[in-house]
């Protein structure tokens, strides 16, 4: 058939136009048909006559086969050229492999998933391996050679990610940070290119860290790697982030065993106990009542009660009265600020004024801080044991802020009166979202002041309540 007809190169052209092998890169491809009929026949029979003499090969892979690729019950290959191929996995996932040989030995290369890494970037690193190869160098001991051009490997990725957001963090908490992916992240990831990092490989990095038992530290690298990988995205360096697959493979935290606290319906019986609290001495029996008090108008722990210093708090007689904690004495390492209620101001003017040392609240020696288990066995004295500690006024004032909704709109719908970032940041916790953890320490201090302000006046309307109850009783 093909003698028959016009033995012209434009003729030929249109048959390898048609064949999509007109823009085949290689050298004198329309030109092998001209020379060698039979291949066109070949390409449309299936025989290729003169493949073993330089013709030819299979047409490579086309970006819709690929992207149409279904999974099967085994892995299959969908070959490209010269060693490259796509490996479709039963589960859906599409991965880029180059076969080759080096030292005799057959090895078999990895670039990275499709579609993040797209079919002409993967023959680009085909061709930069190929060229490894003529030097003589193995690709596979020689990956970052071959990395194309706007690439960029997680730890430079991760640097420019934490440069841009640094400025904007606590210096404590930006440091933190750095720390824990310099020593859980860095390792496993950072040498690696972003677009070849797979879900598998950051839960292997995830399960070294809760190997020894550190799974809140485990999510705070998870979440640490999303973000740079969002960076990432936002940058155009890779289309998607491996750890939104994570989602319920990562072990589970154990139950957290909360301090004991009494339920809201007996607070105004505690507070009308609390009040009348004493102990050995007039003066010893005000500052335990008064540094108890303080815990439960203020949210803070223990340790920050005892080593409160006169020189922390501000403005006490003005209207925005403030305690600022250094970071030292926190427990997440960074300084707090703790907005006053009219009720803990006074307490705090009343103390400095009688205290002659620097401690707030004084211990039996004016020079040192009130010991560790004063407010506790006052709780004990009280008939509180095992029923309510110190630590948990915490989870009380936390209970009522959260179940605090006002009616709003029309139709009427109920929302939180306290946006939980207030009452998780009044409580200086940490957070598991590194975004909403890395605040200033002055972050919503005007809606803060509002709730603890109306946190106080809600324990003196409860003691109110509690007198009412005992008159009604002796009545």
């Amino acid at each position: 058939l093909f003698r028959k007809l016009p033995q012209t190169s434009g003729f030929f052209q249109k048959i390898a136009e048609f064949l999509g092998v007109a823009g085949d890169s290689r050298p004198c491809a329309a030109e092998h048909f001209r020379m060698q009929p039979d291949l066109a026949w070949g390409y449309f029979g299936g025989i290729f006559s003169g493949y073993a003499n330089g013709a030819i090969p299979p047409m490579p892979l086309k970006e819709l086969e690929a992207k149409n690729a279904k999974p099967k019950d085994r892995a299959y290959k969908l070959a490209d050229s010269e060693g490259l191929f796509l490996l479709v996995q039963p589960n859906g996932s599409k991965l880029w492999r180059m076969k080759y040989r080096f030292g005799g030995k057959e090895k078999l290369l990895s670039f990275g998933a499709y579609p993040d890494l797209g079919i002409s970037a993967a023959r680009e690193k085909r061709c930069a391996a190929k060229q490894l190869l003529a030097q003589g160098k193995d690709p596979m001991a020689n990956k970052a050679d071959m990395m194309p051009e706007g690439a960029a490997t997680f730890l430079s990725v991760a640097q420019r990610w934490h440069e841009n957001r640094e400025s904007s963090l606590d210096a404590a908490h930006s440091q933190r940070v750095w720390s824990r992916l310099e020593r859980d992240v860095f390792p496993a990831l950072g040498s690696k290119m972003m677009h070849e990092i797979t879900p598998p490989d950051v839960l292997e990095m995830i399960r070294k860290i809760e190997a020894r038992g550190a799974l809140d530290i485990s999510r705070r690298a998870k979440q640490g790697v999303g973000q740079i990988f969002q960076f990432a995205i936002a940058c155009g360096l890779v289309s998607s982030d491996p750890t939104t697959h994570l989602r319920g493979a990562l072990k589970p935290r154990p139950r957290v065993k909360h301090m004991s606290r009494l339920p809201l319906t007996e607070l105004p019986q505690f507070l009308l106990k609390l009040k009348k609290y004493e102990e050995e001495g007039d003066r010893r029996s005000a500052i335990t009542r008064d540094a108890v008090t303080f815990a439960l108008l203020t949210w803070v722990r223990t340790k920050e009660i005892r080593f409160a210093v006169r020189s922390e708090f501000e403005d006490l007689d003005g209207k925005a009265p403030v305690w600022r904690i250094p970071a030292e004495r926190m427990k997440m390492g960074r300084e707090h600020f703790v907005p006053l209620s009219k009720q803990a101001a006074t307490i705090a003017r009343r103390m400095i004024i009688a205290s002659t040392g620097e401690f707030l609240f004084p211990g039996v020696a004016p020079k040192k801080p009130l010991s560790e288990n004063t407010m506790i066995y006052a709780l004990y004295r009280l008939g509180y044991h095992s029923r309510q500690t110190v630590h948990g006024f915490r989870g009380l004032a936390s209970t009522w802020a959260n179940e605090q909704l006002v009616e709003f709109g029309k139709p009427a719908m109920w929302i939180r009166r306290y946006h939980e970032d207030w009452v998780e940041m009044q409580l200086a916790h940490s957070e598991d979202n590194e975004v909403r953890g890395a605040y200033n320490a002055a972050e919503y201090l005007v809606p803060r002041r509002r709730m603890m302000q109306d946190w106080a006046d809600f324990l003196a309307d409860q003691e109110k309540m509690g007198l009412s109850q005992t008159r009604k009783k002796a009545a």
